[in-house]
This record gives structure tokens, sequence and C-alpha cells, in this order.
């Protein structure tokens, strides 16, 4: 039983490959592990095409998982609009696991915007059994996060967002026996970003920037406040430049880098969240190399045929002793009027099994237009 009240928050997540991981840290272990992992699960099909990069491209009804400030800049001719996303896991294994991405945009005005999004995360149903191999009873572990979001123009290039977040981890209900007292683990966090966009007038391309700091939280605990765990706390940040070839084609090249700012293992889980999140640049064993090996790289390419078909290729790279997920991305997309899709598919490119290998993910949405009203602000000259 024990064994499984500890496995269950990690085994969710591609990253971790053994059982020292999966039942704890040991000095030879360098992966960064943190309970709820699921918050990391590239939701939208858009931007898992792409390498799940997605912290500077252009606004859209996802935008808000990857860079709240982003969507202060969706296209002022959309009033609302409301995108659901399907992602199988473990999809060659089983088929009852999966998230499920809802997310939804209204434009106060030409600067502000308003969101909100639930992300669900079905494991399907387990067997539990206790140390002496008796029966336990069965149960459907889940977890899911709720957020509202902000986001504000302040100048013609630059925005700021924000979000806060309700996390509810659901792993093995109120479960008591022996001395394991296990129940739901709860917390709360909230999301900060930048972002800049220049169009340059000369080639009518456009150079994007963009950085955001996601889940920064309380720990949570699934049994006492004397066990709590770190969230994963991230720190994204990247690129991405747009090329308009003419009229009807244009091309998009992303790049993010993202590092988790939770303490590197070995590690101790009392340590204070702040003291955790500033340490987390200077705490790897292995000096500064170490640390930079702590950093995720994501390329993304996106191809757009007059605003209507899209082809995406991407590339996500992590260290071996860091984790060792490298993966292509392939997707298309398609708009018409008020509707669009999008679906992704991921290949493992170092013949290691991903939870979303040779699995289809797709992303539906819908926009309406509006006449967004022109207020008075800061951004007007």
């Amino acid at each position: 039983m024990a064994f499984i009240l500890l496995t269950v928050p990690f085994c969710v997540w591609s990253q971790v490959s053994s059982t020292a991981t999966l039942i704890g840290q040991d000095s030879t272990n360098r992966v960064i592990t943190t309970a709820v992992p699921f918050l990391t699960i590239t939701p939208d099909a858009r931007a898992a095409g792409m390498g799940d990069a997605g912290v500077a491209t252009s606004a859209d009804v996802n935008s808000a998982y990857w860079n709240s400030a982003k969507l202060a800049f969706i296209d002022n001719g959309l009033g609302y609009g409301i995108s659901g996303s399907y992602t199988p896991w473990l999809g060659k294994i089983i088929n009852d696991m999966y998230v499920f991405y809802l997310s939804g945009f209204y434009k106060i005005g030409r600067e502000q915007t308003v969101a909100a999004s639930m992300k669900y995360f079905d494991l399907g149903e387990i067997q539990f059994k206790g140390i002496n191999n008796e029966d336990l009873g069965r149960f459907n572990p889940r977890e899911f996060a709720f957020d509202v979001t902000y986001s504000r123009l302040l100048t013609e290039q630059l925005s700021i967002g924000g979000a806060l977040r309700y996390i509810h981890s659901n792993l093995t209900g109120a479960l008591t026996t022996g001395n394991i007292d296990a129940r739901p683990g709860n917390s709360v966090a909230v999301d900060l970003g930048i972002y800049y966009t220049k169009p340059f007038v000369s080639n009518n391309n456009t150079l994007s920037l963009g950085a955001a700091i996601t889940n920064l939280g309380a720990k949570i605990s699934y049994s006492d406040a004397n066990n709590r765990d770190f969230i994963p706390t991230n720190l994204r940040m990247g690129g991405a430049y747009t090329l308009e070839l003419d009229p009807k084609n244009k091309l998009t090249f992303a790049l993010d880098f993202n590092k988790l700012l939770v303490p590197s293992p070995p590690r101790d889980n009392s340590t204070p969240l702040l003291s955790g999140i500033f340490g987390s640049f200077s705490d790897a064993g292995g000096g500064f190399k170490e640390e930079m090996r702590e950093f995720m790289t994501s390329i993304g390419t996106e191809y757009w045929y007059d605003n209507t078909f899209a082809g995406r290729l991407g590339y996500f790279h992590e260290a071996t002793d860091k984790g060792n997920r490298k993966y292509l991305t392939a997707g298309v997309g398609f708009r018409h009027k008020t509707f669009g899709i999008d679906v992704a598919y991921l290949v493992p490119t170092n013949k290691r099994e991903n939870a979303l290998a040779e699995t289809i993910r797709f992303t539906l949405m819908l926009n309406f237009e509006s006449k967004v009203r022109e207020n008075d602000s800061v951004t007007d000259n």
C-alpha cells in the first residue's frame, strides 16, 4: 500500500524512468520530481505540434496556459471564444486515461481580456492492494485545476497578465489503513506573464518575446501538514519570429526554454517555498553545468496558408540525467470563420517509451466576432 501511495503521483509522468524514481530519491537520481505533474502536460494540440513551444507564439484561446499576458493580443475582431482539447494518456497500453482541457476568453475592451480554464486528468480505475496483498478496493484517481486569468496591454507592443489557480488532486480517495492516512491534496497557485511583440512595417515580419512563471504556489499534502511536496513551479521564456512570405503564406519559428523552480535532488521537502524557488538556480550537485541541464528546450515551426490551413513541426529536448524526454512532434490545423481544429502527434527519438507516443491529440475551438470598444487608456497616443 505504501508503495502505491508513493508511486501514483509520479508514475503519471513520462520522465519517471526507474524504480528508484518511483519510490523516492537517492544520491544517483538527478530527475526533478514534483507533486501534481499533470499541470505541466501540454493541453492544446497547436503547441503540442510545435514541440511544446508556446510562450511567445501568437495569441489564441489557449494562451492562458502558456503565457497569460498573450491574451491581450487576441485579434480585436474577436469578442469571445471557447476551446476543448483531448489528450489520451498511455494510449498504447490502456484506454481510460486522458487529459481534458477546457478554456475560454472574453475581451472586455481593446486592451483587456479575461479568461477561465479547467484542466482535468483522469487516471482510470486502479485496484489497490495492501502490504499483505489484501484487497483494498478499486478507485478512480483524478486531478483537476481551475483558473481565472486577466491580461492587459501596457503599450501597443507590451502586455502583462496573471492567473489564479485552484488545484485538487485525489489519487486514493479518503483511504485509511494501518498507519497510512491518505486524503486528497489541495493547493492554490498563481501565474505571472509578460509579452512583447513588434511588427516590422518594412517587411511585415513580427518578432515576439515572452516569459512566464507558472504554478507559483503552496506545497501540497496527501496526508498531514508535516508531509508536503513542491508543486511544479516553472519558468518559461522564449521568442517567436514570423515571416510573411506573401499575403497568403507565413511561417513562424518558435523557441522556448523551461526550468522547474524547485530544489534539485536529493532534496529536503521541508525547505521553505521561496527558498526552494530562488535556490533552484544554484543547488544542483554538479554546479553550473548541471543547472544548465535542468533547462528543457522546445523548438517549433508553424506554416499558415491564407490563415486557413496550418502545418506544424517541433522538437523537445531534455537532458538524459534530468528525465531524458526527447521527441519530434507534428501537427496540422484548420480555421474557417468561427470554427477551428488542431491535431498533433508525437514520436520519441531516443527509443524510450513516452506516455503520449502514437496517440492523436486534438483541439476544437469556436471564436466569435464582436465590436470591441476603444477605451481611453495608457496605449492611446
